[in-house]
């Protein structure tokens, strides 16, 4: 009888702990690249929803991307002051991707100083949230041709050498979307954002890179 009571237990504790193993969170923060404009249907198929798939049951994926933001406080659409930078802290993720730096490129926007500032800050900010997100820098995708003001000269030549400095100063790991999506142009609709197929890539790329 004593023994069949504690192999009850065993079962009953092992299925209470099977059903409060909490998913890894990952916060996907992002402009309208990782919102997922210009796809046919955001919710299925913007790239946190593909990497949620890839990544699999154990993985909970938020798209926290909000089109025409920027990464600078004094950018035309500051992503700071946008619900989905709330929503973060409220999720508390235990990934957090950062790929934000497309719009800055644009003229009216660009401040050297001010981005690299702005970015310390987002990490540091980000460092706050109890979970201790491990948190992932991203290269972003290359500029096409040069729409709305968004260039590839500037990406190359200013935004590439921040990241890479910022990522070594905090010893954080970085994505590299520039360099691994560079073959993929003919999957850009208007030279600015990926469509499904493009988008498929970069899923796996971060995937990878999470795993």
């Amino acid at each position: 009888m004593k023994k069949a009571l504690f192999i009850n237990l065993v079962i009953i504790v092992c299925v209470f702990s099977a059903c409060t193993v909490r998913n890894i969170k990952v916060a996907c923060i992002g402009d309208s690249i990782t919102e997922g404009y210009g796809l046919a249907c955001q919710s299925k198929t913007s790239y946190p929803v593909i990497l949620n798939s890839i990544l699999g049951s154990k993985y909970e994926v938020l798209n926290s991307g909000r089109s025409a933001t920027t990464l600078q406080k004094k950018g035309d659409f500051p992503y700071w002051i946008c619900k989905e930078f709330s929503n973060v802290f409220a999720f508390k993720p235990d990934i957090i991707i950062i790929k934000l730096g497309t719009n800055d490129t644009k003229p009216n926007n660009w401040h050297a100083d001010n981005y690299e500032k702005d970015y310390q800050s987002l990490i540091d900010t980000f460092k706050t949230i109890s979970t201790k997100p491990k948190i992932f820098l991203c290269i972003p995708v290359p500029v096409f041709k040069t729409k709305w003001g968004i260039n590839d000269s500037t990406l190359v030549n200013e935004i590439i050498p921040i990241v890479n400095k910022l990522a070594k100063t905090n010893n954080l790991p970085v994505i590299d979307l520039y360099q691994l999506m560079n073959e993929q142009g003919k999957n850009f609709f208007d030279s600015i954002h990926p469509n499904e197929d493009a988008v498929k890539v970069m899923a796996g790329i971060i995937a990878k890179k999470i795993q």
